[in-house]
């Protein structure tokens, strides 16, 4: 009984804060501008190439974000847990996400901006300068940078539980440095390998104050659409349609990395 009691406070949270905002939304989306029961709203979003594009593109920028932070992250986890010091260096990889995130994208504004940072570095080179703000390449390199930490994490934490009794005993049996990562390592990180997709993938999708303050106007995710149609065009209907596809595609997401089921 004690048991239950204290579970409580969690299931009023969760609807609250999680149940209720999601049914509103629902609710929303089937209204138009003028407050009228509508299925324009979905009509219009699966049929105009415009919407369709936008969640193509939204989904292109996400891949791309999380294929940069996994290929990073992986080998830095790796080492991260043969360092002497690992919770010193980690604790400095985790350090940026204190950073509020407004502050990192004025502060690569100026790093990729024409007289910025980068660009001197390359005019010692005599390349340059160019223009890495209001471009996708820039919109992704930020995006990784800011996310790159969720990934390290979780695959660190993987790879640390790892019993070092296994390892010992497939060096003992003769298996090479690589066969023992192909064979023990790297499928028992796994889970943190997914962990960090699904940390990474889904914000991603919806990253409005990075694409508005780097990529500009040039980049177009879900997340400008929701809040152009919340704060500019007062259009909330089609604004929590797309917020429901957006939902949708993380629910979609969360199956394909979903763990197997253990045996």
């Amino acid at each position: 009984m004690k048991n239950k009691f204290f579970t409580i406070p969690y299931f009023l949270w969760l609807a609250l804060f999680v149940v209720t905002p999601l049914v509103m939304v629902l609710y929303q989306s089937f209204f138009d501008v003028n407050h009228h029961f509508t299925l324009a709203n979905y009509a219009t979003y699966f049929r105009s190439s415009i919407y369709l594009k936008m969640t193509f593109e939204s989904i292109v920028f996400a891949f791309l974000v999380t294929l940069i932070c996994l290929v990073l992250s992986y080998p830095c986890a790796y080492i991260l847990t043969k360092l002497k010091h690992k919770e010193l260096w980690l604790l400095l990889i985790i350090l940026p996400t204190w950073v509020n995130l407004l502050l990192k994208a004025y502060a690569f504004i100026g790093i990729f901006s024409v007289d910025g940072s980068v660009n001197h570095f390359l005019s010692m080179f005599g390349v340059g300068p160019f223009q890495f703000l209001f471009t996708d390449l820039g919109f992704v390199l930020v995006a990784a940078y800011v996310e790159i930490p969720f990934m390290i994490l979780p695959i660190f934490n993987s790879i640390e539980e790892i019993p070092n009794n296994l390892i010992t005993a497939s060096q003992d049996l003769g298996a090479s440095r690589l066969d023992t990562f192909r064979k023990i390592v790297y499928p028992l990180s796994l889970p943190g390998v997914r962990s960090g997709i699904q940390a990474i993938f889904i914000p991603a999708l919806s990253l409005f104050m990075l694409a508005r303050l780097i990529g500009g106007n040039k980049v177009i995710t879900l997340g400008t659409a929701i809040e152009e149609h919340f704060l500019s065009t007062q259009n909330w209907g089609m604004g929590s349609t797309i917020g429901i596809v957006l939902i949708a595609a993380m629910v979609v997401v969360m199956f394909v990395t979903r763990g197997g089921k253990k045996k």
